[in-house]
């Protein structure tokens, strides 16, 4: 009986600290393949530890009556998700510089990341939320991390002009190109602003190549940029020493079509994830162009495929309640704590088979 007690214990504290064991599991698993399960232990944190928590995020403050999809923890199902250990993730990245590079979701998984290290170290001295031109940033000064957010919702350059803002598909700006080779870790992601029309079209023009155009395909538009975004990432980052990620679509649930509900369902009512979709999860528009464009790549850029297991939250999103005053209705974005916390768990791994 104490043998077996002692085994649960081992067992027990490398699936919470990332032990050698869990580590080796980690290799060959398919993290983002699983399902999600009730655990009553989460969340990871609560939304009132965490001071520089954006209102938009903090659905609890903003009212929601539900607690439930607090409490759903992601399981692979060929190994197990290390829970995230903040002490362990600051030591393995000691000395180093992340940055989330793209638009409001990745804003929504910067501020999942730094709330769930600040929680896990309220004693630890950290100085964050200091914005500056396109960027916040959270520094832990002990380990000396350096947690960035750099905004640019296209990768590429978005630049103001005489005749408006031009969006070119061929360039990089030396701004942000500086920005990424300062880092160590960098977290890439772009696809939400892709879907802007009318007056929230963010550009003016496109420019392709020579031509410049009002508007264009932006299926087209988007492969442009993200082999663009490859082009650069390959001459320009040294892979020995920077870790590369791309972060696929979180998905979105405006209909309840999405996940095979026509009676004109939207996020704001769903309480509970997806178990068993009444039809099978519809691929987003730009996942397979993402996974086209980083498999022709010849240097290891991680894909975290995280479109799926997000897709299967329809419960996630702010909803209503992204205002105390329940303007609006946001199936884009993503309440914390939350499913990008689930993100984080899974950059983590990425970390613990990486590093």
């Amino acid at each position: 009986m104490v043998i077996a007690f002692l085994v649960l214990l081992l067992q027990f504290f490398g699936y919470v600290n990332g032990g050698d064991d869990e580590i080796h599991n980690l290799k060959g698993c398919d993290i983002y393949h699983g399902t999600w399960i009730y655990d009553d232990s989460y969340p990871l944190y609560n939304s009132s530890e965490c001071f520089h928590l954006n209102m938009h995020f903090d659905c609890q403050q903003n009212g929601r009556p539900d607690k439930e999809y607090l409490k759903y923890r992601w399981k692979p199902y060929a190994c197990n998700l290390p829970r995230f250990n903040g002490k362990d993730f600051l030591e393995r990245l000691r000395n180093k510089r992340i940055a989330f590079v793209g638009d409001s979701i990745s804003f929504n998984q910067w501020q999942s990341l730094t709330c769930i290290l600040h929680s896990h170290h309220r004693h630890v001295a950290f100085i964050g939320g200091i914005r500056h031109h396109g960027f916040s940033k959270f520094t832990f000064p002990n380990h000396n991390v350096t947690i960035l957010l750099l905004w640019n919702p296209f990768l590429v350059e978005n630049e103001s002009t005489s005749y408006g803002r031009v969006l070119n598909l061929s360039s990089i700006a030396d701004s942000d190109a500086t920005l990424w080779q300062q880092s160590d870790v960098l977290v890439f992601n772009s696809w939400l602003w892709w879907l802007q029309s009318g007056t929230a079209t963010p550009w003016d023009f496109i420019a392709d190549g020579n031509d410049l155009h009002k508007d264009m395909d932006r299926l087209v538009a988007y492969e442009k940029a993200l082999t663009t975004w490859a082009y650069w990432v390959e001459s320009n980052i040294d892979f020995h020493k920077t870790l590369v990620f791309f972060r696929g679509d979180a998905a979105r649930h405006p209909n309840g079509s999405a996940w095979g509900n026509y009676d004109g369902k939207h996020c704001g009512e769903e309480t509970e994830p997806i178990f068993k979709a009444k039809i099978p999860l519809m691929k987003i528009r730009g996942e397979e162009i993402v996974e086209r464009v980083i498999s022709k790549m010849s240097k290891a850029v991680k894909l975290m495929n995280i479109t799926m297991l997000s897709q299967l939250r329809k419960d996630g999103h702010p909803g209503l309640y992204a205002s105390p005053r329940h303007h609006g209705m946001d199936c884009s974005h993503w309440c914390l704590p939350g499913v990008p916390d689930t993100w984080n768990q899974l950059f983590y791994a990425e970390i613990l088979r990486s590093l």
